[in-house]
């Protein structure tokens, strides 16, 4: 199976997404400071770990479909949807809005063009079921630091996330 122009453009973009939130990962990762830091430091490189497996796995599955992923840094940088991560230290607090905002913006991307990419290929909107799936739960368990019983959500991030693109 040879994938659409359309297909490869929506997985490329699910690509660079990927590629950024491993980047951005590692960035928080580098330079959170305060409360519960150990634990935030862990919880990053396991969604680091995840962003960098998925973006594998969406770049050899372009391969299968006979399209060229690009993970260049330029593409990344011109392309993601993700918002860009503040530079220099940032406290835990911070970092897991941010983080939590990021998870939640490259899930979007991949509800944006699933149904695109299921039409087309149903085995490959698996992979991003499995995917959502993931990222949406490390969103869920990282923002849980800086929750209350009372809030249900992380309201911030989750609606800028999720609205209407």
């Amino acid at each position: 199976m040879h994938a659409s122009d359309k297909a490869a453009a929506n997985l490329q973009a699910v690509l660079v997404d990927l590629i950024d939130l491993h980047l951005q990962g590692k960035q928080a990762h580098w330079n959170i400071l305060g409360t519960n830091f150990r634990d935030l430091h862990l919880q990053l490189d396991e969604i680091v770990d995840a962003a960098r497996d998925f973006a594998d796995d969406t770049a050899e599955r372009m391969r299968a479909l006979y399209t060229v992923p690009d993970g260049r840094a330029s593409t990344v940088t011109a392309t993601t949807h993700l918002t860009a991560f503040p530079e220099g230290e940032i406290s835990t607090h911070d970092a897991i809005e941010q983080i939590t905002l990021r998870l939640y913006q490259a899930t979007r991307t991949m509800r944006d063009v699933h149904d695109e990419i299921d039409d087309e290929d149903p085995t490959t909107a698996d992979l991003l079921h499995g995917f959502i799936a993931r990222l949406e739960q490390l969103a869920w368990m990282v923002s849980a630091e800086n929750r209350t019983p009372a809030a249900s959500a992380p309201t911030r991030a989750f609606a800028e996330a999720t609205a209407a693109s």
